[in-house]
């Protein structure tokens, strides 16, 4: 795996966050993904899992530029001004999108993902069994996440530990969110409660948790793609198409349920008795595809697998 440490300019480092950003606000859209489709996800993980080694050159050597350097702090920071753009100038668009236009809004990310599946297959130089076993196992493992039913937990400060490093963890792998896990864990409202009243003691400890998880899914991901490239390549497109039940633009929560039901686009019509916009949604998913086609021409990746 490369860092693709110099490959991208500043205003296309902070682009490339626009784009995480924008995904981030949409349940069930990884920031990950967009980093693989847009060329930085090496680099991501390269400059995260350097973060302890940062910490150590600012404690015993008091350098911060050095400290700075040596986490690609300049493509942390830019890529971060590119999210926070996003997610201040878009949630309330993309928020009026979900709520009016739903179906067309999943059936365009729900194109981005699986173009980003054929993005990632693409890099696979040779689909073996270790490849199609890790791709099948991680899209049985994806698909079972988004079956399970959200338990009910008490934000106690273990709890907000290990939420912390699960959810933000998520956000390395491509195709699970981290809105989407805490949701899981029952934990979404209790966290949002815990922002909005405060709540710093909590907080904390969840933000903690959050920056470990970083750091070890980061170089966790990073150790199997050097030592197992094509296997662990198969394994991320795998949990993306296991994760795509998530983002099915059909989809309904029966009465008294906690987790939605996807329907095919007819039956969705009878049993709403709104229309199913077959052909809308099918334009924005190709439309999605041909994003990242677009993308893929003009980014690249930044992952690279040796020939076997």
């Amino acid at each position: 795996m490369t860092d693709g440490t110099g490959k991208q300019s500043p205003l296309g480092i902070v682009a490339r966050g626009c784009v995480m950003g924008a995904a981030d606000i949409v349940p069930g859209v990884s920031g990950g993904t967009m980093a693989l489709i847009t060329g930085i996800y090496g680099r991501l993980l390269h400059a995260l899992g350097r973060i302890p080694e940062a910490a150590v050159i600012l404690v015993r050597q008091r350098s911060i530029p050095e400290a700075f350097r040596r986490v690609d702090g300049a493509f942390l920071l830019l890529l971060l001004t590119g999210i926070l753009i996003s997610v201040i100038s878009l949630a309330h668009g993309i928020g009026y999108l979900l709520e009016h236009h739903e179906r067309l809004v999943r059936g365009f990310f729900f194109g981005l993902v699986v173009g980003a599946i054929i993005h990632v297959g693409r890099q696979v130089p040779h689909w073996r069994a270790p490849a199609f076993a890790g791709f099948a196992a991680g899209a049985l493992v994806a698909w079972g996440i988004t079956q399970l039913t959200p338990a009910t937990l008490t934000l106690t400060p273990l709890i907000a530990f290990g939420a912390g490093f699960i959810a933000i963890s998520a956000m390395i792998l491509p195709g699970i969110s981290g809105s989407f896990i805490l949701l899981l864990l029952g934990l979404y409202e209790p966290v949002l409660t815990a922002i909005r009243g405060a709540d710093l003691a909590i907080l904390a400890i969840f933000a903690i948790g959050c920056a470990l998880g970083l750091v070890a899914m980061a170089r966790a991901v990073s150790a199997t793609l050097d030592r197992y490239p094509s296997a662990t390549l198969a394994v991320l497109a795998g949990i993306m198409l296991g994760s795509l039940a998530n983002l099915w633009p059909w989809r309904v929560m029966p009465s008294g349920a906690l987790v939605h039901d996807n329907l095919g686009p007819l039956h969705y019509a009878q049993v709403t008795g709104e229309p199913h916009q077959l052909l809308a949604v099918g334009g924005v998913l190709l439309a999605g595809i041909g994003l990242v086609m677009l993308l893929e021409r003009f980014s690249g990746s930044d992952v690279t697998v040796p020939a076997e």
